[in-house]
């Protein structure tokens, strides 16, 4: 038995193709020391087990939180020498969240001639984002579908 490999349906459509294949023949072209890639992880406290494993005829008891369901955000930047600018957020990422994040940590870590890439999450193409990345010198790149 195999396991399966889930992989987005839109991945086989001819103009997502096209855009991915152009970000793949640019990228020889990229310096790598430039380079910023942005990403967010999140945790949330209803993220418990809901399963588990006893001894046979015992009780599996596990406590978890009950009722303040939590979101904690860490979101940073990578370079080729390692994590920069890196936030924790009380929350999940918005567009507000994310344009604050920009401004006030990520671009006083820029220098001129970074390139900033970034997938297509709706709150990384919020009003400013753009404007604040290249106000600083760099470039924003968004990753294709």
């Amino acid at each position: 038995m195999e396991k399966k490999s889930a992989h987005a349906a839109e991945q086989g459509r001819t103009d997502i193709l096209t855009r991915r294949q152009e970000w793949f023949d640019s990228q020889p072209d990229l310096a790598l020391e430039r380079l910023v890639f942005i990403d967010e992880a999140w945790a949330s406290t209803n993220m418990a087990r809901r399963h588990g494993r006893c001894r046979r005829g015992q009780r599996l008891r596990s406590a978890v939180p009950h009722g303040h369901w939590k979101t904690t955000t860490f979101i940073a930047g990578l370079r080729l020498t390692g994590i920069v600018a890196p936030m924790v957020l009380d929350g999940p990422i918005s567009g507000r969240s994310f344009l604050t994040y920009v401004e006030r940590v990520l671009v006083p870590d820029l220098r001129p001639g970074d390139i900033v890439v970034m997938d297509n999450l709706g709150s990384h193409k919020g009003p400013g984002v753009q404007a604040a990345i290249e106000a600083a010198g760099a470039s924003l790149r968004f990753l294709p579908p």
